[in-house]
Protein backbone atom coordinates (compact mmCIF):
# COMPACT_ATOMS: atom_id res chain seq x y z
CA UNK A 1 0.00 0.00 0.00
CA UNK A 2 1.18 3.35 -0.78
CA UNK A 3 1.11 6.46 1.95
CA UNK A 4 -1.88 8.83 1.60
CA UNK A 5 0.96 11.72 1.99
CA UNK A 6 3.32 12.61 -0.82
CA UNK A 7 7.14 12.50 0.14
CA UNK A 8 8.58 15.62 0.66
CA UNK A 9 11.61 17.78 -1.22
CA UNK A 10 14.63 16.98 0.07
CA UNK A 11 16.00 20.35 -0.65
CA UNK A 12 14.57 23.15 1.84
CA UNK A 13 12.29 25.21 0.06
CA UNK A 14 13.61 28.33 1.98
CA UNK A 15 17.49 29.50 2.64
CA UNK A 16 18.34 32.01 5.17
CA UNK A 17 21.43 34.06 5.79
CA UNK A 18 23.05 36.89 5.54
CA UNK A 19 23.97 39.02 2.38
CA UNK A 20 27.41 41.06 2.24
CA UNK A 21 26.19 44.03 3.94
CA UNK A 22 25.03 42.36 6.97
CA UNK A 23 21.36 42.09 6.21
CA UNK A 24 19.62 39.18 7.10
CA UNK A 25 18.04 37.54 3.79
CA UNK A 26 15.17 34.89 3.22
CA UNK A 27 15.92 33.14 -0.51
CA UNK A 28 12.77 31.11 -1.64
CA UNK A 29 13.89 27.99 -4.15
CA UNK A 30 10.62 28.55 -5.97
CA UNK A 31 11.27 32.85 -6.29
CA UNK A 32 7.93 33.52 -5.11
CA UNK A 33 8.46 35.66 -1.97
CA UNK A 34 11.31 36.47 0.18
CA UNK A 35 13.22 39.86 1.53
CA UNK A 36 15.60 41.40 3.60
CA UNK A 37 15.48 41.57 7.28
CA UNK A 38 16.50 43.24 10.31
CA UNK A 39 17.13 40.30 12.42
CA UNK A 40 17.87 36.40 12.02
CA UNK A 41 14.50 35.65 14.16
CA UNK A 42 12.28 38.06 11.79
CA UNK A 43 13.74 36.15 8.99
CA UNK A 44 13.25 32.87 10.65
CA UNK A 45 10.28 33.83 11.80
CA UNK A 46 8.90 35.46 7.87
CA UNK A 47 10.27 31.69 6.43
CA UNK A 48 8.24 29.34 8.82
CA UNK A 49 5.12 31.19 8.01
CA UNK A 50 5.36 31.16 4.38
CA UNK A 51 6.51 27.31 5.16
CA UNK A 52 3.15 26.84 7.18
CA UNK A 53 5.42 25.98 9.91
CA UNK A 54 7.20 23.13 8.23
CA UNK A 55 10.50 22.50 9.84
CA UNK A 56 11.70 20.66 6.38
CA UNK A 57 11.13 23.56 4.15
CA UNK A 58 13.88 26.09 5.82
CA UNK A 59 17.43 25.57 6.58
CA UNK A 60 20.44 28.20 7.28
CA UNK A 61 23.05 29.36 4.80
CA UNK A 62 26.50 27.44 6.06
CA UNK A 63 28.60 29.89 8.07
CA UNK A 64 30.42 32.43 5.32
CA UNK A 65 28.39 32.14 2.63
CA UNK A 66 26.12 35.65 1.76
CA UNK A 67 23.04 35.05 0.00
CA UNK A 68 21.97 37.87 -1.81
CA UNK A 69 18.53 38.98 -1.87
CA UNK A 70 17.03 38.68 -5.74
CA UNK A 71 14.12 41.09 -6.53
CA UNK A 72 11.17 39.57 -6.91
CA UNK A 73 8.83 40.09 -10.55
CA UNK A 74 5.60 40.13 -9.98
CA UNK A 75 3.54 37.67 -11.80
CA UNK A 76 2.74 38.48 -15.68
CA UNK A 77 -0.78 39.36 -16.33
CA UNK A 78 -2.50 38.27 -19.39
CA UNK A 79 -2.59 40.57 -22.46
CA UNK A 80 -5.70 40.56 -24.70
CA UNK A 81 -5.33 40.82 -28.30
Amino acid sequence: MGSQFPLKSATPRFTVGRDHHGWWVVEDKLDRVGGLFASEAAALHFAQEESNRDPSAVCRAPMGKFIEFKRIAPPRQATRR
